[in-house]
């Protein structure tokens, strides 16, 4: 690629970049030495699961391996126990250690799902965090200021509303800059959420003199729903590591305006092939449904293989356009010991829903079936003498046939 090409690239789906002077000087000092750049991400394991919205800063870090560049995919096990205070309103919780290790333990195996394993440096912040000392740290904070830290949105906001805020989260953005330092990084990426964290890395890389990283910042992906960011917590999300018809069926569940967000975000599609695609829909050339059935397979090939996908659209075309139950499903056995037992009971006991409340709203929302027949009570209760067998459905995806003994 020219200098021209590899920037277009890089840049695609992009939110911001400080600064693009400084990223093609980089590529054409690298390209001019063949000294590959160090392309730097972090990611704080607060979490044991990775959905989408995580995919796309790793997916541009595909990009610069693409390119030929050294990734390093960054765990901060260290910083996870400090907490970023970046978006939060109070204080984050602190993680233990082992909470930290368990969840990067599940970070490693999910981003080789789009990562090359062979072309990745995985590493631990705390391996120079932990070793850095008492005196190199207060060091550290002598480099920056408490007035320009507290410029931060999220803290001046905290201080506006008398939140508190505690000594350690003021750290958090001096203990990420030192990554930066530590690895002589020539690009950070991230989320626009960690702009100030990202800004920091710069300033404290020129306090130890070194060249000042470019900064990548991708855009938060909305979720299913298509106005709040993906999250588990809002249940808009859609996770890497779930089953490929769950994964098909979520994709095509999005709007049509989404869709193409999602293919700038979520596919390695050049920004001309998505204009070409989306041109074919809007002249007729090509139904929307289909380019968004496109769309799901790419994702869940991504995450799983071409033949899952193929399966994945198979399910989907046979349970929702075809109004059929999947030929495989998950089978459960309940023992009832003889006695009626409540529907929101069984729904909650073989996992299809959190909790009985929630499968109570599932209940009153019309999407539970038994046997294709919705149930509207969410008071139903079902013995083994009457019910002995039967396939519930929960939900648009959720089928499994359930066995009262």
């Amino acid at each position: 690629m020219t200098i021209d090409e590899q920037m277009a690239y890089l840049l695609k789906g992009a939110a911001e970049v400080i600064n693009e002077e400084e990223l093609r000087q980089k590529l054409e000092k690298s390209a001019k030495t063949g000294k590959p750049l160090t392309v730097k991400v972090g990611f704080d394991p607060t979490a044991p699961d990775l959905h989408l919205g995580h995919t796309v800063p790793i997916r541009k870090m595909k990009h610069f391996q693409d390119l030929g560049h050294r990734v390093v995919f960054l765990i901060g096990d260290f910083t996870g126990l400090i907490g970023d205070p970046s978006g939060r309103n109070k204080t984050r919780p602190p993680m233990t250690r082992e909470q930290v290790l368990e969840n990067a333990e599940t970070y490693k195996k999910q981003v080789f799902k789009i990562l090359d394993p062979e072309k990745t440096i995985v590493d631990f912040n705390s391996r120079w965090l932990g070793e850095l000392g008492s005196e190199e740290f207060i060091r550290l904070c002598g480099k920056y200021t408490v007035a320009r830290m507290l410029e931060r949105d999220d803290f001046s906001k905290r201080i506006a509303e008398q939140q508190p805020i505690s000594i350690h989260e003021l750290l958090y953005p001096l203990a990420q800059a030192y990554d930066s330092v530590f690895l002589e990084a020539d690009f950070e990426l991230g989320g626009t959420d960690q702009k100030f964290n990202l800004l920091v890395g710069r300033d404290i890389q020129r306090e130890y003199g070194i060249e000042p990283q470019v900064l990548l910042m991708m855009p938060i992906l909305e979720g299913l729903d298509g106005v709040e960011k993906m999250s588990k917590s809002l249940n808009n999300y859609v996770g890497i590591a779930e089953a490929p018809e769950e994964i098909y069926g979520k994709v095509m569940s999005v709007s049509d305006a989404l869709m193409w967000r999602y293919y700038e975000l979520l596919t390695d599609l050049s920004p001309q092939d998505v204009a070409a695609l989306r041109k074919k829909v809007e002249n007729g050339g090509l139904h929307p449904m289909k380019a968004k059935a496109q769309l799901a397979a790419h994702i869940v090939k991504d995450f799983h293989s071409g033949e899952a996908a193929a399966q994945a659209e198979v399910h989907f075309a046979r349970v929702f356009q075809q109004r059929e139950n999947p030929e495989e499903m998950p089978q459960f056995e309940i023992d009832t010991n003889g006695e009626a037992i409540a529907l929101v009971g069984v729904i909650a006991e073989i996992g299809f829903a959190a909790s009985k409340s929630e499968a109570r709203r599932h209940i009153v929302h019309g999407a539970v079936s038994i046997d294709g027949e919705k149930v509207g009570d969410p008071l139903a209760s079902l013995t083994a003498a009457d019910s002995p067998g039967f396939i519930l459905r929960v939900g648009k995806r959720r089928f499994g046939r359930v066995v009262l003994k």
